[in-house]
This record gives C-alpha cells, structure tokens and sequence, in this order.
C-alpha cells in the first residue's frame, strides 16, 4: 500500500497573541465591502438639500393664517431653528423695505400732518354749507306748497264758474223753452184759421186732411207739445230747486201741463162723440197722457165721455 501523504501543519495565527491581552479580532465579514454597500452609505452620510425659499406671495394672502400655513407643509424637510431664522430675516427684510419707503415719501408725510390738521375748519365750512342749502330747498318746498294750495283754490274757483255759466245757460234754455211753450198752447188754442204755424215739424198730410175743426186738436200738435213739456221737466229737474228762478220756472210748467191736460181732454171727448171715425185719434190722444205720465187722467176722461 502506499503511504499517505503528508499533512501540513497549520500556519501560526498573528493576532492569536492579542487574544491573552483581552482584544479580540475582527471578523472578517465585516471587512467584506460590495460596490452596493459603499453607494449606499456614502448617500445616507450626504448633507440633505437645503429647501426652497418660502414664496413672499403666501404671505400677503388676506386670510392669511400662521398656524394653518405652518401645518400645510408636511413635507418641507427644514429644521425649526432655519424656519425661524428664515422668518427674521423676512422680517428684517420688511423693516428695512417700510424704512425706505418713509424716507422716500417723507416730505409727502410731513405735509399730510400739516394738511390733516386744518381739516376741522373745512368739515364745520362744509356743515354750513350744507344747512344753508338745506335752509334754501325748505325754501322753495314752502314756496311750492303755497302755490299748489293756490292753484287748487283757483281751480275750485274755476270749476265753481264754470258750473254757475252752466247753470246760467240752462236757466235761459229753461226760460225760452216755456216761453215757446206758453206761445204754442196758447196758439193752438185759436181757431184754426187764425193760428200761425210755427210748430208744424211732426205734422202729416193725412192730419191736415182730417182737422176740419170737427174732432178737436190734431194729436201730432198735442203730442209734440207733451214731447217738449216732459224735456222742460227733465232740464228743470237738473237745476236747483231752491232758486227762485226755478221755482217760478216749476209754475209756468205747471200751467202749462194743465193747460195741455185740459185741450187733451177736450179733444179726446170730442174723437169720442165722432164714434168709428174718431177712435184712431182716441189712441193717439192716449199715447200723449202716457207721454205727459198722466194716466189716471186719461182714466177719468174716458169715463167721464
């Protein structure tokens, strides 16, 4: 058989003679570096950024809120110490900005301390002026209400004279209309040869023919003078009563009316005695009492025929 080969001893550990001295030996796996590790460690020990500055427009907000500004930044990597020396310096920043501001306007503020200090003088200049125009405009209000009562007074006034014209011109009417009225019925009562025919509108061809003087008055003549009595009584019904004027007006009518009444009954006793040939004017003549609202003398003149 053949021998084994040899063995070789082992080569004597170097740092074996620290190990009585209470220093023990690094392990090797820790000297073990990979390319992966070294970037790793080399990025962790980098300072981090440093962060943009805040915006200067965030803070002339309106409604612009510390604390709510303040928590709206989670993710600003910042410490609280450069927070605060970057708020200083803003601050500073601002002092210096508003310094400049007054040194460059101060001529402008010193006149507005000069300027404000007249301005009680204007204000009590203004208040006068103020009440005098007020004064003025009562004035003319005063002035206007006067006149406005003035003018309303005239033209009551106006319409007064207006009315009492209007009542003048219906007493004349009044007058003239019985006074035709009067000539007529005291016309008609004349022969028929004599009477001038002045009221001869309504009048027919056939009434001339059958007014021989035998049956009375024609009905077209009574008729139109009933007509005209009922307007008269309508137009004396529209002034007042309690003039004079009316009141002797209200008595010729009167007359007048019993006047008419009077030669209708006349005439209606006379169509009456005709028999057959009168009894066509016997209906007229009851048309003229319906027309003068004398009905019940229409009544008592046909009992009394």
């Amino acid at each position: 058989m053949t021998p084994p080969p040899p063995t070789m001893a082992a080569a004597p550990d170097p740092l074996a003679s620290f190990s009585g001295l209470g220093i023990s030996a690094p392990s090797r796996a820790a000297f073990t570096l990979s390319g992966s590790d070294s970037s790793s460690s080399v990025d962790d020990d980098a300072p981090l950024p440093f962060p943009e500055a805040l915006p200067r427009a965030d803070f002339l907000a309106p409604d612009f809120q510390p604390a709510a500004y303040l928590s709206a930044l989670p993710n600003r990597h910042q410490t609280l110490e450069d927070l605060r020396s970057d708020l200083r310096d803003r601050s500073a920043a601002i002092s210096s900005e508003l310094l400049e501001l007054v040194n460059s306007n101060y001529t402008a503020f010193l006149s507005l301390g000069s300027e404000l200090r007249g301005g009680d003088d204007k204000v009590e200049d203004v208040k006068v002026s103020l009440l005098g125009f007020r004064r003025a405009v009562e004035e003319v209000k005063g002035r206007v209400s006067a006149r406005k009562e003035e003018t309303n007074a005239l033209n009551d006034e106006l319409r007064g004279v207006r009315s009492a014209i209007e009542q003048g011109r219906k007493m004349i009417e009044l007058s003239e209309r019985l006074t035709s009225l009067e000539e007529h019925l005291a016309l008609d009562s004349m022969p028929a040869s004599k009477a001038p025919r002045e009221w001869e509108d309504d009048e027919s061809e056939e009434e001339d023919e059958d007014d021989d003087g035998t049956l009375g008055s024609s009905p077209t003549r009574l008729l139109a003078s009933a007509q005209e009595c009922s307007r008269i009584a309508i137009l004396t019904e529209s002034l007042d009563q309690n003039t004079p004027f009316v009141i002797k007006m209200e008595e010729r009518l009167t007359r007048c009316r019993n006047t008419l009444l009077l030669d209708l009954g006349n005439a209606l006793k006379q169509a009456k005695k005709a028999g057959v040939r009168g009894q066509d004017r016997v209906l007229k003549y009851l048309a003229v009492y319906r027309v003068l609202g004398a009905q019940a003398d229409a009544i008592k003149a046909l009992r009394g025929g």
